[in-house]
C-alpha cells in the first residue's frame, strides 16, 4: 500500500511541483527507492552514494525521527505520513 510523502519546498521542483506524494513500500528505504523510482532527481538528495541517509535530510514516520528509530529500515504502515525535512544550521 502507498504511504503519503510529504516533501519540502526545496524537492518539490524535482517532483513536478508537488508538495505531496504518494509511494510504495513497507520501510523508508523501500519508500525512497519508489520515489527515485517516480522522480529520479530525488536520487542524491535522499540517501548518499554508499545508500545511508543523507545526514542533510530529516526524516519522520509520523512524528517520530526516523535516526532515533532504525532509520532507512524504519517500518512503515498505511495510514503512516512519511515527512521528508532539510537539516537547518546555523549559529
Amino acid at each position: 500500500m502507498p504511504v503519503d510523502v510529504r516533501l519540502p519546498t526545496i524537492l518539490r521542483p524535482l517532483a513536478g511541483g508537488q508538495a505531496q506524494v504518494k509511494a510504495n513500500g513497507g520501510t523508508i528505504g523501500q519508500v525512497f527507492e519508489d520515489l527515485v523510482k517516480q522522480f529520479p532527481g530525488l536520487a542524491d538528495r535522499l540517501t548518499t552514494e554508499d545508500g545511508a541517509l543523507h545526514k542533510f535530510v530529516n526524516v519522520y514516520v509520523n512524528d517520530d525521527d526516523v535516526r532515533y528509530l532504525d532509520k532507512l529500515d524504519t517500518k512503515v504502515g498505511d495510514d503512516d505520513v512519511v515527512s521528508i525535512l532539510p537539516a537547518v544550521a546555523g549559529g
